[in-house]
């Protein structure tokens, strides 16, 4: 990454497109906590990620980020309610709350009936719902999703972006989102356009 400015806001669904290897999933990693730049600062909330060890910064993510990325990350041991559930539970938020935010998220993804299966007896498409629905339950201030659709057939893309646009809208949620789908750019506040490690522009969306 070299000289990349870049703010995302409440109420915003951020894009970032380029070809492969333009850097956008590093820069996702850096945003999300993951990774640190070698020089300049990420801030979160106001916050320096720098400044955190890595306890504070995972801690961080699952506080306040909600992760989506081209692997699953699912655990192949739990069902996709319990998937769902595990960051609610390291959270310790009440039981009660916990199921109901599962039913929800699931629900509204589409896969609320494929709630006891688990990742092996579902779909990669179904799986990528699945985690997109584990990344929302738990109410995140920021979403970051590393092509959330490339799983997903046309229409059940459609379904996930518009949720996703209305999640921000309704929460305040900021979203920060790689792509190449043309459907997200649609969607999009902005978009970022970046080649070489570099943001080439960036565009205001109507």
């Amino acid at each position: 990454m070299r000289e990349v400015s870049l703010d995302v806001h409440a109420g915003e669904l951020v894009v970032l497109t380029g070809p492969s290897g333009s850097g956008k999933t590093t820069l996702l990693h850096m945003l999300s906590a993951i990774a640190t730049p070698d020089a300049g600062a990420v801030m979160i909330e106001g916050q320096p990620v720098a400044a955190l060890d890595r306890g504070a910064r995972a801690d961080l993510r699952l506080a306040r980020l909600g992760l989506v990325f081209a692997q699953h990350n699912l655990s192949p041991a739990l069902t996709a309610a319990e998937n769902v559930d595990l960051p609610l539970a390291l959270r310790g938020l009440p039981r009660s709350e916990r199921a109901a935010r599962v039913t929800d998220a699931l629900g509204r993804l589409g896969v609320g009936a494929l709630a006891e299966r688990f990742p092996d007896a579902l779909s990669s498409g179904e799986q990528q719902r699945v985690a997109t629905a584990r990344a929302i339950a738990g109410a995140p201030a920021a979403l970051v999703a590393d092509e959330p659709t490339a799983h997903l057939d046309s229409d059940s893309a459609r379904a996930m972006l518009v949720l996703l646009a209305q999640l921000v809208r309704e929460r305040g949620m900021a979203a920060l989102v790689a792509t190449h789908d043309p459907q997200v750019l649609e969607l999009a506040s902005r978009v970022v356009r970046m080649r070489d490690g570099r943001v080439l522009r960036e565009e205001q969306e109507s």
